[in-house]
């Protein structure tokens, strides 16, 4: 979409809430309150940085969003943690060696429940570290609301500073974990592979509906006078699922995707 306007992905979950859902007779989108669009718009986590968008220009979201933000990232590494042991590329033993909230959290079950099956250890391992990170962001919030002395949704959108964080020892360790990941499980040749091929997927998808644009389906085919042919064809693989993608792939090119 380079030169077509681009692609933020928040930006894009407010097209799919403002725009493209279709659900009442007299105007688009899900008639969601500016509130939750804001939060939308506004997403943000170590891995993730928004642009701008015109009319949610205050620095900070409100602390909903605030706390979705770092629900997301709690989620989100607590997930890959699962996943790269189950397909492993990751090994217990070795984040017990480099990675202390690991190993803390490790501890913590053996003293607690003694020696479990290696599926039950992990799980409850990965149980306590979000409880620890959750437990965290609550207390730091607290003292951190209560310094910043806010009164209205609005002092939280002016202070210079999101108030729903980590504390600072919690945020070193997380740091620490989530190098720990990018070098051993994101940036493993298995990995890479996997994105590598997803990105030629899309590129060849994207392609091939500029080509045969009347296979977008119906609605994304309506709007293409409106927004034009790079928007239309972008909004109908964005909102697809990441079987349906596969899918269509494997019908458009034939063999393995």
């Amino acid at each position: 979409m380079k030169g077509q306007g681009g692609f933020e992905h928040n930006n894009q979950s407010l097209r799919v809430v403002e725009e493209l859902e279709q659900k009442y007779p007299g105007f688009p989108g899900l008639n969601l309150s500016w509130e939750t669009r804001e939060g939308l718009v506004k997403h943000f986590t170590s891995y993730d940085h928004p642009s701008k968008h015109k009319g949610f220009d205050a620095k900070n979201s409100p602390l909903e969003a605030q706390v979705a933000n770092l629900a997301d990232e709690i989620t989100y590494y607590s997930h890959d943690l699962d996943d790269g042991l189950d397909a492993g590329l990751l090994d217990e033993a070795e984040l017990n060696r480099h990675v202390r909230v690991w190993r803390a959290a490790a501890r913590r079950v053996k003293r607690e429940h003694g020696n479990l099956p290696d599926e039950s250890r992990r799980y409850f391992i990965i149980r306590c570290l979000i409880d620890g990170q959750v437990r965290d962001v609550v207390e730091t919030t607290e003292c951190a609301i209560a310094r910043a002395g806010v009164q209205s949704a609005d002092d939280v959108r002016l202070h210079p500073r999101a108030l729903v964080q980590y504390s600072a020892p919690r945020r070193l360790l997380n740091q620490e974990m989530r190098k720990y990941l990018y070098r051993n499980l994101y940036f493993s040749r298995e990995v890479d592979e996997a994105n590598t091929r997803a990105v030629r997927m899309l590129e060849e998808l994207f392609n091939y509906y500029l080509a045969h644009p009347n296979e977008i389906g119906d609605t994304s085919r309506r709007r293409m006078k409106q927004v034009g042919l790079h928007r239309a064809v972008c909004d109908y693989i964005a909102g697809m699922t990441d079987r349906y993608a596969l899918q269509e792939h494997r019908r458009i090119f034939g063999g393995q995707s």
